[in-house]
């Protein structure tokens, strides 16, 4: 079995930390030699590197590929006497993003049916990687045993005259950023999805947010990351769920002028035939065997008090434990926290709760030409967004915590991208297309950011793009225009929010149309809908470039191609005051 060893060569950008296609360059080497018997791995000391990698640093540090390979010989040389010595070294750059096991493979068959002392890769630009080769033990110590000091060396000082030179495709290195650039965004294929298995995709890919512990005033718009338990009994103990009469044994009963009060526990005992006045909510005294109502009881005066002839023999008593015993779960986790969760709980006597959330966005309304003060000059446009998405937002579950304007630039897309220490989702307006001034999905792939979905089959809002951060930071990319950037926003969003809080999927509201022949399109989309009675009516003519067809609407309507009169849509509701 071979023995890998991976060099890098010093430079200002660490190399082999950078990802791509979310793996560390570094990550990608380790696992394209797995197979091999021994692996070093020369340069800075890696965290988070598989435990059997032996890692060590040339002499002097950043002596160059010869010093690095001359560090990694004798790390082999240092284990050979437990374990014997291969007679194959493979080296291998941390700086091949494409590299993999089948590569490597190619490399070791080529030199074992061949007497060559090294054979070495050529990628499809026909360049020679001579970090990417296999070596026989003996020819790589006699080369660099031939060097009066291996800093500062070129390859070419120890390259052994009897060497092969073989084609093997994807093993281009990245030696510039815009080397990296192409490989992040050449695995990063836009395949447009239809919307249910976009939003499946999102649900899936998306990374949940931490569990917090938090008190439970401070818990609107979180969801349960755990059960909610019950602490306590409710009631904790027997208590009256009328007013009326606690009484002991059977009637008649003495009525004793002693009153039991909601929060009061200082009543005598009962006795045998004896009877108290008691409040709604009060705990019964002890003794009481039943509770009889007022309206069921009757007196003579200065006389014992009886159950009217015509009463039912019932008891008004709400015994201890009959809503919940502790330890009874009365909220699943994946449930959102709502004002009646929150009541619940503080019933419960749970005050601190495990929670998801809230999710904290931030919108960037793209564009040079945007304004939202002062007078338009000529090609400039109002923003009419800016203001008005977070309400909607705010609807899907996702609290928006500030709105900036960003002009069309990629140094000011990484920036904002790159500012998400306060925030779960940054949604930005426009540059999702594939126009000049589109700066968005190369400034993610420039970041490698997970495309998750790259487009959707929907009219209007197919250009939209759902990206995750390495951070985690989930960027939701939105269509320019104002209705598709709602719509967008409506639809997608929610998906967003169940990802990263765990929250429970609800199947979708759905209904059918009363005019769907007269919007039947052979693309799916996303119109307004106004109730029609038991159906929903679509807007047959649609604008996109402001929310006129939202004013009076009740909700958008995802109407799949090709709709029919008995075919139902997934309904979204849009927020109302």
């Amino acid at each position: 079995m071979a023995d890998p060893e991976h060099s890098t060569t010093p430079e200002e950008v660490d190399k082999p930390a950078m990802t791509v296609g979310g793996r560390r360059m570094v990550d990608i080497a380790v696992d394209a030699v797995s197979s091999c018997r021994r692996t070093v791995l020369v340069g800075p000391t890696r965290t988070g590197v598989p435990e059997h990698v032996m890692q060590t640093r040339e002499s002097p540090a950043g002596g160059g590929p010869v010093a690095a390979l001359a560090a990694g010989l004798r790390s082999l040389d240092d284990c050979a006497d437990s374990e014997g010595t291969a007679d194959l070294v493979v080296v291998v750059a941390s700086d091949l993003p494409f590299l993999d096991a089948a590569a490597v493979e190619s490399l070791i068959g080529s030199i074992s049916h061949s007497q060559t002392d090294a054979v070495f890769a050529r990628d499809n630009a026909g360049r020679t990687q001579f970090l990417l080769g296999i070596w026989r033990r003996s020819a790589l110590r006699s080369a660099l045993a031939q060097l009066d000091s291996v800093e500062g060396a070129p390859m070419r000082t120890i390259l052994p005259p009897d060497h092969l030179v073989i084609a093997v495709s994807g093993v281009e290195d990245c030696d510039t950023r815009a080397d990296l650039l192409a490989a992040r965004l050449a695995v990063r294929p836009s395949e447009t999805l239809e919307v249910s298995d976009a939003l499946e995709r999102i649900r899936n890919r998306i990374s949940v947010l931490p569990i917090r512990r938090i008190p439970l005033p401070d818990s609107a718009g979180t969801v349960l990351a755990e059960p909610l338990v019950t602490r306590t009994a409710l009631p904790a103990v027997d208590i009256s769920a009328m007013d009326g009469y606690a009484v002991c044994g059977t009637e008649p009963w003495t009525l004793r002028p002693d009153i039991a009060y909601a929060g009061s526990s200082d009543i005598a005992r009962l006795t045998e035939g004896t009877a108290v006045r008691i409040a709604t909510g009060a705990a019964l005294p002890p003794g009481a065997t039943s509770v009889v109502r007022d309206e069921h009881m009757t007196r003579e005066p200065d006389g014992p008090a009886r159950r009217m002839p015509t009463a039912p023999q019932s008891d008004d008593t709400r015994r201890r434990g009959e809503d919940w015993l502790p330890g009874t779960e009365l909220v699943a986790a994946g449930a959102p926290i709502d004002a009646a969760v929150r009541s619940l709980a503080a019933s419960a006597e749970v005050f601190e709760v495990a929670v998801r959330g809230p999710v904290r966005g931030r919108v960037v309304i793209s564009g040079n030409e945007i304004r939202s003060t002062g007078p338009l000059a000529p090609g400039e446009t109002r923003d009419v967004l800016g203001s008005v998405l977070p309400e909607y937002l705010a609807h899907c579950g996702i609290a928006v915590v500030d709105v900036t304007l960003l002009d069309d630039t990629a140094t000011g897309f990484r920036d904002v991208l790159t500012r998400t220490r306060d925030v779960d989702v940054i949604i930005v307006v426009g540059a999702t297309g594939g126009g000049a001034a589109d700066q968005l999905r190369a400034t993610l792939a420039g970041l490698d950011a997970e495309t998750v979905v790259g487009r959707m089959r929907m009219r209007p809002g197919g250009s939209q793009i759902t990206a995750a951060l390495p951070d985690g930071t989930v960027v939701l990319g939105l269509p320019g225009n104002p209705l598709a950037a709602v719509g967008t926003a409506m639809l997608t969003a929610p998906a967003i929010v169940d990802a990263l809080t765990g929250r429970t999927v609800r199947p979708p509201r759905i209904g059918l149309l009363s005019n769907a022949a007269e919007v039947r399109s052979t693309t799916p989309r996303i119109v307004p809908v106004t109730a029609d009675g038991t159906r929903w009516r679509a807007d047959t003519q649609v604008r996109t470039a402001h929310l006129a067809h939202l004013v009076g609407r009740d909700a958008l309507a995802v109407i799949p191609a090709e709709v029919s009169a008995d075919e139902p849509v997934t309904i979204l509701p849009l927020p109302h005051r």
